[in-house]
């Protein structure tokens, strides 16, 4: 079931998308409704899964992930593959997002490596648990042009 949302949830997601530490009061006076209204919406969002997580977004350069991989992966069987790399990627932190797509490959995945050994021994892990995988095309990120959850929330 589709959440219905109207105008002030709209103004009140593009707020709590760009900073979730933003107090209602903030929003309240922004959107004109009161404060307790702000709240009252936010709880509701949160409980309907409009609103799937709240995060801090770290700088992977100052933790020591040092490099991105963007890697597509083809399979054979994506039946038989899929449920396994489900279950594999879960367990792997430094994948940072996996698609199923259309197109030359199966997978789109992105990765946060301290360096390219790092990387060469989470493929491994990979093609050893998933025998499926067929090949892996790999792309280095030389710079991170756009990075963002943003998500639209136009009517």
């Amino acid at each position: 079931m589709e959440t219905p949302l109207d105008p002030f949830d709209r103004k009140i997601l593009e707020f709590v998308q760009r900073d979730c530490q933003v107090n209602a009061e903030v929003i309240a006076e922004a959107v004109g409704l009161s404060a307790s209204a702000v709240q009252r919406r936010l709880r509701r969002l949160r409980a309907e899964k409009v609103i799937t997580a709240e995060v801090a977004i770290v700088d992977p350069q100052v933790v020591g992930q040092r490099m991105q991989f963007i890697a597509g992966i083809e399979l054979k069987d994506n039946y038989e593959a899929l449920p396994r790399i489900r279950t594999w990627v879960q367990k792997e932190p430094e994948v940072q997002q996996l698609f199923y797509v259309t197109g030359a490959v199966d997978l789109v995945m992105v990765i946060l490596s301290k360096s390219v050994k790092e990387y060469d021994a989470l493929s491994a892990r990979l093609m050893a648990e998933v025998p499926q995988v067929i090949r892996m095309t790999t792309n280095v990120v030389i710079d991170a042009m756009k990075s963002d959850l943003y998500v639209p929330v136009d009517e």
